[in-house]
């Protein structure tokens, strides 16, 4: 009964650290790119979405500044709670370096497993290729990689997992079209991910129906309803590689409030699937982001 309560003090806590920030960074703005340019966090700790990286890089630092996020998300679904806390720096908008825990809570299958939850460490490096999301006529470019190291195997290895470690690599592509819909501003966002990791690195890597990578496609597309309000659909296809259950891809519903250029709040409506032969898990997602 202990842990749910730790769980809890440490979201608090970041919770407060975000508000701290954003308090302290009240008469100084957090970097001088555009509104919106950094995107939210995503269940990895990368800029993009809830669920889907894009080619932004976090935060608003310039080229010729520094900047960065800390990020607070959680999706409570049917038989399982999906939870993220991380932080990210960017340099020069070139270089994003992120570091975060991902936790699955078994809220339904813990009993029987003997085990409350997986968990997860993610370090992520994205580089910005090329190109402008606003300006540029073919947006922006990045190329990133996410390894990710699981905290706990043993769940994982039972189901068939070959690896607790593995690293995903993606390419990015990212544009932002001016009053195309109804005069209002769209994002359009395009990844391609290379990948072994089963239920995005919770379940392990590779499995006994295969253990080599394979490419995924992603995508997002969001529609500014104002420049506080960003509203749009993630997907993003998945790996098959455990026989003991079908994994299937995941997508979204989402709606991004941006208050304040500190401060970025994404609810959505989320369907990851069958997970761990438990069917539809659907539910709400809350993310809170906080940029210094």
């Amino acid at each position: 009964m202990i842990q749910p309560y730790a769980r809890q003090l440490r979201a608090c806590g970041l919770l407060v650290v975000i508000v701290l920030i954003t308090q302290a960074q009240a008469q100084a703005q957090p970097g001088s790119r555009l509104w919106a340019t950094g995107g939210v966090t995503t269940v990895e700790g990368s800029a993009g979405g809830g669920l889907v990286p894009w080619a932004l890089l976090s935060g608003y630092a310039s080229d010729t500044e520094w900047g960065g996020t800390l990020a607070l998300s959680r999706a409570e679904l049917d038989d399982f709670t999906l939870g993220f806390t991380g932080v990210s720096l960017n340099w020069r908008n070139r270089f994003e370096l992120s570091a975060g825990r991902q936790t699955l809570d078994l809220d339904t299958l813990g009993a029987a497993l003997g085990q409350d939850e997986l968990r997860q460490d993610i370090y992520g490096l994205k580089v910005r290729l090329t190109g402008d999301v606003l300006y540029g006529r073919y947006g922006q470019w990045s190329l990133g990689l996410q390894h990710k190291r699981n905290r706990e195997f043993a769940v994982p290895a039972a189901v068939g997992a070959r690896h607790d470690t593995g690293t995903d690599a993606f390419l990015a592509g990212s544009k932002l079209f001016f009053a195309a819909l109804m005069n209002r501003n769209v994002l359009a966002n395009v990844t391609l991910r290379g990948t072994k990791a089963n239920q995005g690195g919770l379940l392990g890597f590779g499995g006994d129906q295969g253990d080599d990578y394979e490419a995924m496609l992603e995508a997002s597309l969001g529609i500014f309803l104002d420049r506080r309000w960003l509203a749009g659909v993630e997907y993003r296809q998945k790996p098959d590689n455990l026989g003991f259950a079908e994994e299937h891809d995941w997508y979204d519903l989402f709606l991004v409030w941006l208050p304040d250029r500190r401060l970025a709040v994404t609810a959505a409506w989320v369907n990851l699937g069958d997970i761990a032969g438990l069917s539809d898990q659907r539910g709400a997602y809350l993310s809170l982001q906080g940029s210094f």
